[in-house]
């Protein structure tokens, strides 16, 4: 199997704006402070592999502000791959704005941009893939190419056709949803979760705060969350499964994986923006231990 680990999805600007209040049609309110940050699945993901030590790769479609934002810079500079880019002159990049108010109260606002040309285009052939939240016709394409796919819906689950859907989860190695997501993925595809289970090698599902279960070959791991004092869960669901998935290719144990993906993601909610406070593999093994007891070798 590649060590490198491609991941196709979103690289965004999350603009987050601290408001007095969400506003109704026709209203108006203040806004009190506001904070850019990079940010989209797929590039929080490449983010926080390159961090961990990892080889990662960034399949999007950027705009003509992937350079001039300091994203590129940012990327190129962690170690990203970004020969794989579609960078489509005179579009905009994606960007995401949220508004929350004092008693946290959120609306969103999620531009595409150049995103949205990604079902014009052909997926480049990759060995091992992630599928973030992105264009559900082209993670189906590249789902059919690849040796390897993780698949995370996400949100975006809702913008599938059956049809795009049942062709990725055919193809998929490794499932990720929350508990949300995985009713709706048996709902729009009529299975049951076993089904689920009995077609895909290892199904993951995270539970909030009561944390995650790994279900593969029969055996299900129960993974706790590691308790640190959250700021903005954000991006913990995109650490967590950098930290699953290079532990994974590594060829740590799944429970070693789920462990080692929680353990990342308890960094992510520590501040805010999704790519603010990722460790490194040792800053990973040190918190692992702490809460987990000895980090195994591979040579055990």
């Amino acid at each position: 199997m590649s060590d490198v680990i491609s991941v196709v999805g979103h690289a965004a600007i999350d603009f987050l704006f601290d408001v007095e209040g969400i506003a109704g049609h026709n209203e108006s309110y203040p806004i009190v402070d506001y904070q850019k940050f990079f940010g989209g699945g797929a590039a929080n993901i490449v983010a926080a592999i390159s961090i961990l030590g990892g080889n990662s790769q960034l399949i999007s479609a950027v705009g003509d502000d992937f350079a001039t934002s300091g994203y590129e810079e940012h990327l190129d500079g962690l170690g990203v791959d970004l020969s794989l880019l579609f960078r489509l002159k005179g579009e905009k990049g994606t960007a995401a704005y949220v508004y929350t108010d004092p008693f946290h109260n959120q609306s969103t606002y999620f531009y595409w941009g150049a995103s949205a040309k990604l079902k014009e285009l052909e997926p480049p052939e990759v060995d091992f893939v992630h599928l973030a939240t992105s264009e559900p016709n082209f993670n189906a394409k590249i789902a059919q190419k690849a040796k390897f796919v993780s698949f995370d819906p996400g949100q975006d689950l809702i913008t599938y056709t059956r049809e795009n859907l049942e062709v990725i989860l055919q193809n998929t190695d490794v499932l990720f949803t929350n508990k949300h997501e995985i009713k709706r993925v048996c709902d729009m595809t009529e299975s049951t979760f076993e089904d689920i289970k009995d077609m895909i090698d290892i199904v993951v599902v995270t539970y909030d705060a009561e944390g995650s279960k790994i279900f593969s070959d029969g055996a299900e791991y129960e993974i706790p969350v590691v308790p640190v004092t959250a700021v903005d869960p954000t991006g913990a669901g995109d650490a967590y499964r950098a930290g699953f998935l290079v532990s994974y290719v590594r060829g740590y144990p799944l429970d070693v994986c789920g462990k080692a993906g929680a353990t990342v993601a308890s960094f992510a909610v520590e501040s805010v923006g999704c790519q603010t406070d990722l460790p490194t593999w040792d800053d990973m093994v040190a918190r692992y231990e702490s809460k987990f007891g000895a980090f195994p070798s591979l040579n055990e």
